[in-house]
């Protein structure tokens, strides 16, 4: 949904920001984990926390902050659709008043600036799911961001990590699958590697 083009148009610096703090990360210092699989005994593999500390620092740096949002929720449908768009403390408020239990709940983003978030994703696959389809969605439909960029590491690089992460060229492939308007947010996913 042309998310590069609008940060290209809109947030040139923004994006400015992201390649320069992925050009600055030493991704070969954060070579620390030794591999107690199988396949690898022993290999010293990307260490993906010591990645996201790093990157923490460079985007902090630059002004990125993390953001989070609370909400309440409840097992009613019509309720939840009604209480949606209210703040949270009407929406626990409304669901009380109709006699159901509010549950806390909260969507948290790696970094956000100027309405732009950024995730960084060295988890297993299904967090990418959810960051896409979920997060960076949660945060456009509140009105909190316009685009979303979701940070990944490219096949080569995720071979020489610890398994289960996700990699760019398989998101890439399962984002083109579901269509031009699936999630509904403009995105852009970016593949990173040594």
């Amino acid at each position: 949904m042309n998310g590069l083009e609008y940060l290209l148009v809109h947030k040139k610096k923004l994006w400015q920001d992201v390649q320069a703090v992925i050009e600055a990360l030493d991704a070969n210092a954060c070579r620390t984990k030794q591999s107690k699989e199988k396949t690898m005994p022993g290999k010293m593999l990307y260490n993906p926390v010591q990645m996201n500390l790093e990157f923490a620092a460079l985007f902090k740096a630059r002004g990125w902050t993390e953001s989070r949002v609370n909400y309440w929720v409840t097992s009613d449908v019509k309720l939840i659709r009604k209480t949606l768009q209210l703040a949270p403390a009407e929406q626990k408020h409304e669901i009380e008043s109709e006699g159901r239990k509010p549950i806390f709940s909260y969507n948290q983003t790696d970094f956000v600036k100027d309405r732009v978030a950024l995730e960084i994703q060295f988890g297993k696959y299904a967090f990418v799911s959810y960051d896409l389809f979920v997060k960076h969605l949660a945060f456009y439909v509140g009105d909190q961001i316009d685009v979303g960029i979701e940070v990944l590491p490219m096949k080569v690089m995720q071979a020489e990590m610890s398994s289960g992460p996700a990699y760019y060229e398989g998101e890439l492939y399962n984002v083109i699958r579901n269509g031009r308007g699936v999630p509904a947010v403009p995105l852009v996913i970016v593949g990173i590697e040594p």
